[in-house]
């Protein structure tokens, strides 16, 4: 995958706008515009590493003579006391991004990391992780891109990616099927239809419909395994609601084909890195 630049410098400039305003009273007072310095990024965790680009756009948005040497990258096991990367330019121009660019490359790292594990648990297994769209306002892709970076696969990106009937669709058209055929008929034939189904009645009544995927919300485990063999290869099923690193290989156990999890990235936790000022014992390579 893919970031596109104008995409990332939109959300880092808006995130700049925000932290600096029109001034940044301590370095602005404290700091020479000309004064340069080193600085270098160390780990204070192990997990997976994910944002380097976002992290380093700020600083080249923010002063053009930015040079960055990263000695990991995107994907890359990192461990605590590891010196990711090591930074030279303006000494205001360090301070003053510190904040945005350690806020993106943390959170980042946070969901790679959180992916990571569950990517893990699955290994051997059929099941693939995948996120949600319980994603913060403007950084979808950002965080999915971190899914993609610590061995998930991403759902659908939003409304326009794919169809899915969910409870309160079936409620507004009557039921499954007549949603199912009513979209059918209007949607084109590269779009893909999920429905979501609580009952294995449901799932019987999507499979008959048509559908392409069906997601079994919140069922049980033994639910599960009997929603597989009900489906027999007929359609991708889906597992998600409330899903947890603990019960993941019983859920994969019953052969369903994709696991979607919210908690990637909506309660993901921030992975500690800090930028230090100075030199870390490091020769830097201009």
């Amino acid at each position: 995958m893919f970031i596109s630049e104008v995409y990332l410098d939109d959300i880092i400039k808006r995130a700049l706008a925000e932290d600096i305003n029109y001034a940044d009273i301590t370095t602005d007072n404290l700091i020479s515009p000309n004064e340069e310095a080193e600085a270098y990024l160390l780990s204070k965790d192990k997990g997976v590493l994910c944002g380097i680009k976002a992290f380093s756009r700020v600083f080249e948005i923010l002063d053009d003579s930015f040079e960055l040497q990263a000695f990991f990258l995107d994907g890359d096991e990192i461990k605590k006391g590891d010196v990711i990367a090591r930074l030279k330019g303006k000494t205001a121009m360090l301070l003053k991004g510190e904040r945005t660019a350690l806020n993106l490359l943390q959170h980042m790292s946070g969901i790679a990391s959180m992916t990571a594990l569950y990517a893990r648990e699955l290994r051997g297994y059929k099941a693939c992780i995948t996120d949600t769209r319980k994603t913060l306002p403007s950084l979808r892709a950002l965080q999915k891109y971190a899914v993609l970076c610590g061995g998930g696969k991403n759902h659908r990106f939003n409304l326009s990616d794919a169809a899915m009937i969910k409870d309160n669709h079936i409620e507004a058209c009557g039921c499954i099927t007549l949603a199912v055929k009513a979209l059918r008929e209007k949607i084109g034939h590269t779009v893909k239809i999920e429905v979501e189904c609580e009952t294995l009645d449901q799932v019987s009544e999507a499979l008959s419909s048509g559908a392409d995927i069906i997601m079994l919300d919140n069922m049980t485990v033994d639910l599960m395994r009997e929603a597989v063999k009900l489906v027999n290869g007929r359609a991708l099923l889906e597992a998600s609601g409330n899903i947890t690193l603990t019960g993941l290989k019983e859920i994969a156990d019953t052969g369903i084909d994709i696991i979607s999890c919210g908690v990637l990235t909506h309660s993901v936790k921030a992975f500690d890195i800090s930028l230090k000022i100075g030199k870390a014992g490091i020769q830097y390579e201009s």
